[in-house]
């Protein structure tokens, strides 16, 4: 049996302002893998000028442990947007909450003026489309042992260090 190509896939996540529909993202993850090792690249996210800072959400502040003031140096929204386009490359976005990422990342690409939005694929369909049998089943068991960090990065990296799991089976 042949491997799955799960190489074209990124996984993305986002920490966020709130879970409102007027939140915005503070941080952004992506990890993939490149011959079987998994790669990621984060960063915080300053907030653009027409974000709404009063959707600061001390709950959510609470769960991810970002403070709003460390936003002041992060990199501008429209700078991220490059960044993140550059290291996702030609690959297939995958999430675990594709409506909240997709929600986040529209926002988050409007900022840096793109017109066009990556589609977010959801990474248990991807999943369930690679891998089967005992493959499936290693890589549910990795995601249930490595509770989520609330952190983009570390997040992210979770979802892909899932499948390098799977890919040995």
């Amino acid at each position: 049996m042949t491997k799955p190509n799960i190489e074209k896939f990124a996984t993305l996540d986002f920490e966020a302002s709130s879970l409102s529909q007027e939140s915005w993202p503070i941080e952004v993850g992506l990890s993939w893998l490149a011959d079987g090792e998994v790669q990621t690249w984060s960063t915080l996210i300053r907030p653009a000028p027409d974000w709404n800072l009063s959707d600061w959400a001390p709950q959510s502040a609470a769960v991810h442990g970002i403070a709003l003031e460390e936003l002041d140096d992060a990199p501008a929204a429209y700078r991220v947007v490059g960044d993140l386009l550059e290291s996702l490359g030609n690959r297939v976005l995958v999430s675990d909450a594709p409506e909240f990422e997709t929600r986040w990342l529209t926002r988050l690409m409007k900022a840096g003026a793109q017109a066009t939005v990556p589609n977010v694929e959801d990474y248990h369909s991807v999943s369930s489309a690679s891998f089967s049998g005992l493959a499936l089943d290693m890589l549910y068991e990795a995601l249930e042992r490595s509770p989520a960090p609330y952190r983009a990065g570390p997040d992210s990296a979770r979802l892909a260090h899932a499948w390098r799991k799977a890919m040995k089976y």
